[in-house]
Parts: structure tokens; C-alpha cells; sequence
């Protein structure tokens, strides 16, 4: 197997000649856009999984190549340039994590002519042939988290606030749902595009509708924007807040969370009081005997996408056989303290 490589831009891998004992693995990552900031934690989990199995063999002995295509441009924009380095030979197989609005332009273009591993939280609904969903719906990924804080934080009046992108929209369908069964309402909702914006109106609305909790389903920059301002208005210490898109590159960002109001449900995440799970943490210890002390931290989609090219190496070649939907994991939900996360059971 070769040296550990970084990984190729991918006009430069649809420009270079195939080796036959190389697999291209497809990365679409937010190199740009509101989630740009995870993407050094990606990358660095990305190459972590090649190496790995390039050390064990690689796949049937051939070694992983990675291919990166910036996911975190308009949908067409990004739909349109993966389906023209495939048809370019640049990757046999796509691993990405991104806003489902490009989730949904990639699963178009490529209709069906290469396995596509999406790996954040996504969008439910119906997926097309070849597309394999390892993050979790909108309904299993909340519905936890929103019992434990109308059940132990007394929220019982929610504002629904997010980006007016296709996950949010989901994501706030499934609360209303849920929360009402819960016997809870929903006082407020928001959607706002993506990129800058006026955080007072949002502000307002949690003011005005004497919200409990708010539901965050904004992501990347725009969370982090957000919850700054959240705190610098001092509604933080009185109101809950739960975010599905909530990981450590954001938490770092918005200065950490003493409060113990500051909630997300993220599939995975580094918990230091020990609840994180065995694999996470050999994970985290891994990378840093690779990556060194400066090393980006072990996010939750950088996880995802470590999982999608371990997966994604098991569907190239020969007898790859039919594509299976990988089991759900457990719904998670954990409290920032500080600058880490820590497990609340839910169960």
C-alpha cells in the first residue's frame, strides 16, 4: 500500500490517468459555505479512514485514493460537477455531507449511476437507488430530545427557528408533530436564507412569544451567529435551546456554554465525563497519534464521514451486491458545558 497521501482535488484526479490498483473514493465536502468551518475535522477523518484501510490491505488490494469536490456551493453548482467528474472517471463511489438541498441535486444528477454515502442528519423522506442514509431522519433524531426537555426543563412553549432549506423545513414538521403529543406547542416560527441576516427579529420572536425553548435548525456560520447574539441579549439563561446541527467546531465558535440551557442531539459527539462510546473515543486517540496536537477536533460529521469511506471502500469492485440501509443509531442528546459536550440520558 502506498504512503498516506492528502487527498486529490478533483479536476486533478478526472485529468490523471487511472491506475487499475487504485479506488477513487468521492469526498464532497463544504469546503466553502455556512458549514466550512467542520470541514478541516472531515478531512483529517476522511484521510484517517483511508489510511486505515489502505494499512489493512485496502480493498480487495487496491489502495484508496481520495477525491474532494467542494460541497458547500449552490445545489446545481455541486450536482452539476460530480456528475461531470464521474462521467470523467475522477471517483467510483461518493461520500458526502453537506445542506440536504445539495443532497437532493447530487441524488438527481447522479440517478442511480454511483453509490452515494450521505452521512449527516437528513431530510426523510424516500431515497433513490444507490443512495445510502447513515444519519438520522429528523423524527429519530428529535423526538428524544424534545420528551427530556418538556419532561425535565418544564418546555412547554417552543419557537422553531432554522434556515429555509429543505432539512429545516422537515426538522420542524416532525417537532410540531411530536411536541404536541407531548402536550407542548409551538408559540413561533422562522425560517431565514442562508448567510447573513438580522438575528434581532429572531431575537424578537423568542421575546414576544414568551418561549420556553427554541428549536434550532439553523447551521454552520449561521447557528454560530446566532447563539452569540443569544447570549449577548442574556435570553441564554432563561431559555433552553436544542440544535440538531450542533457540533464542537460550533461549540469552540460561539465561545462554549455554562449555562446548562445550550442542548444538542447530534448523532455523535466528544463527551469528557466518560459517556462517550468506546469507539469514539479510540477514534479520537487515533487521529490525534496521526494528525498530531494541533489537530482539528473529532466533530460529529467529521465521525460521519470517517464511518462513509470505511463504508463506501465495502462498495467498490466486484460482488458489491445490493446496497442495504445501515441500522439507525440510538438518539443522542447532550448539554455543552463549557467547551464540551456531556451525555443526558434520555432513556
Amino acid at each position: 500500500m502506498p504512503d498516506p497521501t492528502g487527498p486529490v482535488e478533483g479536476w486533478a484526479a478526472a485529468l490523471t490517468p487511472r491506475r487499475p490498483d487504485v479506488v477513487r473514493i468521492g469526498l464532497a465536502v463544504p469546503l466553502s459555505g455556512p458549514l466550512a468551518l467542520t470541514a478541516p475535522s472531515a478531512l483529517d477523518l476522511a484521510a484517517l479512514a483511508a489510511d486505515e484501510t489502505n494499512t489493512g490491505g485496502g480493498v480487495r488490494g487496491r489502495a484508496v485514493e481520495l477525491v474532494t469536490i467542494d460541497s458547500g456551493r449552490p445545489p446545481a453548482v455541486v450536482a452539476a460537477e460530480a456528475a461531470a467528474l464521474h462521467e470523467a472517471g475522477a471517483f467510483d463511489v461518493l461520500v458526502g455531507y453537506h445542506t440536504s438541498d445539495v443532497h437532493r441535486a447530487l441524488e438527481t444528477a447522479l440517478a442511480g449511476r454511483v453509490r452515494y454515502v450521505f452521512t449527516p442528519p437528513h431530510e426523510g423522506g424516500g431515497r433513490r437507488p444507490g443512495v445510502l442514509r447513515t444519519g438520522p431522519s429528523p423524527r429519530h433524531q428529535h423526538a428524544a430530545a424534545l420528551a427530556w426537555l418538556v419532561g425535565h426543563r418544564h418546555a412547554r412553549r417552543w419557537v422553531l427557528v432554522g434556515n429555509d432549506y429543505v432539512w429545516p423545513q422537515a426538522v420542524h414538521r416532525a417537532a410540531a408533530s411530536v411536541l404536541h403529543g407531548l402536550g407542548a406547542e409551538v408559540v413561533g416560527e422562522m425560517l431565514v436564507p442562508f448567510g447573513p441576516s438580522d438575528p434581532g427579529r429572531m431575537l424578537d420572536l423568542v421575546r414576544r412569544s414568551r418561549a420556553d425553548a427554541v428549536l434550532l435548525s439553523l447551521v454552520g456560520r449561521d447557528l454560530v451567529a446566532f447563539n452569540r447574539e443569544f447570549a449577548r441579549a442574556g435570553l441564554d439563561r432563561r431559555v433552553a435551546r436544542l440544535s440538531g446541527a450542533l457540533e464542537e467546531n460550533g461549540l469552540y465558535a460561539i465561545g462554549g456554554d455554562r449555562t446548562g440551557e445550550l442542548f444538542a442531539s447530534m448523532p455523535s459527539f466528544a463527551a469528557l465525563d466518560g459517556a462517550a462510546d468506546e469507539s469514539q473515543l479510540a477514534l479520537q486517540e487515533r487521529h490525534a497519534r496521526r494528525a498530531g496536537p494541533t489537530a482539528p477536533v473529532v466533530c460529529a460529521y467529521a465521525r460521519g464521514v470517517y464511518d462513509g469511506v470505511r463504508l463506501a471502500a465495502t462498495l467498490t469492485g466486484p460482488g458489491r451486491g445490493r446496497v442495504a440501509r445501515p441500522a439507525a443509531q440510538p438518539p443522542r442528546l447532550a448539554r455543552a458545558d463549557g467547551l464540551a459536550f456531556h451525555e443526558v440520558p434520555t432513556a
